[in-house]
């Protein structure tokens, strides 16, 4: 088993200055690169062992804090300031292609990992026709309680929802704090510490992100963005059945409208929003590195369906 080497750096695009970091083999081979996609009030040191566990098995992991996040964040003005979609979209695109894809076939295959709302900002990625050439280079996906929906408990009220969409096009770096209490997000007190202690974790979005988040959300649900099934090889769909941030019910109702030739749902059963972070999340790591490492073994694409039905 290979050990880890870690390594910082920034990331430069569109006049922004990304803060990167990257868990790499150590002592043995790289059999695989994963692009690593962080959620909302969320930065890529925020998920444990997972990464660094990963590396031990010959995954590199590259990872950056987006936009208006963790350590991207330079004044109190940038928090939560994504840009739209569009920016979003092309900061991972330029992320992925400059740090990561490969320059030949016979490279490490490509995975792209997403959480939350970076599991909603990967999708539509995926999704997006613009963005076709480097999609088809991607050996699979992989979507921690992506966001399509917010769970039942915490869904906001339409009209609050319409109202913050118009306000968004008259101030859109207007700044909300919207807490996301870190009981939400696992059973583990620890961890429950750590998150209310990090202070990079600000809580605070803009009109313009929260309401770019929510677009991206219900164009899934809806299905006006769309996996298009000859390009998107591999998906592996990975939810807590607990979570009462994200809707398991909305991710469930999209993965069976998908015709993927190789995809995976699994439903942890009890786990919070975070399964990186929850009591058992060494199932998970093992779960997400058995998935990439058979893909690298056998590249030839397998028959599927969900591996658990809520």
């Amino acid at each position: 088993m290979a050990g880890v080497k870690i390594v910082e750096g920034t990331f430069q695009v569109s006049g922004a200055n990304l803060f990167t970091k990257s868990w790499l083999p150590e002592g043995g081979p790289t059999k695989a690169k994963l692009v690593m996609v962080h959620g909302f009030s969320d930065h890529v040191d925020r998920y444990y062992d997972f990464f660094p566990s990963l590396a031990r098995r010959g995954v590199a992991v590259y990872g950056f804090d987006q936009r208006g996040w963790g350590r991207s964040v330079r004044a109190p003005s940038d928090r939560g300031r994504t840009g739209p979609t569009a920016v979003v979209l092309a900061d991972i695109a330029a992320f992925a292609r400059s740090r990561v894809l490969p320059a030949e076939p016979a490279a490490a295959p490509v995975f792209v990992l997403g959480h939350s709302m970076g599991g909603g900002e990967v999708l539509t990625l995926a999704g997006t026709p613009e963005y076709r050439d480097l999609v088809a280079r991607v050996r699979g996906w992989i979507l921690e309680a992506p966001f399509l929906a917010f769970a039942p408990a915490v869904q906001p009220h339409w009209i609050t929802v319409a109202g913050g969409r118009l306000a968004a096009r008259v101030a859109p770096n207007f700044h909300l704090v919207r807490p996301v209490p870190p009981e939400h997000l696992t059973r583990d007190p620890a961890a429950r510490r750590s998150i209310a202690a990090d202070a990079l974790l600000h809580n605070t979005g803009t009109l313009e992100g929260l309401a770019a988040m929510i677009d991206r959300a219900e164009a899934l649900s809806a299905g006006r963005v769309a996996l298009d099934p000859g390009v998107v090889r591999s998906v592996f769909l990975a939810h807590g059945t607990a979570d009462v941030v994200t809707d398991i019910g909305a991710a469930e109702a999209w993965w069976r409208r998908q015709k993927l030739a190789d995809g995976r749902f699994k439903a942890y059963e009890g786990f919070y929003h975070q399964l990186h972070a929850d009591h058992g999340k060494e199932e998970f790591y093992r779960d997400v590195g058995d998935w990439i490492l058979e893909r690298c073994d056998d590249d030839t694409v397998r028959g599927g369906a969900p591996e658990a039905k809520l």
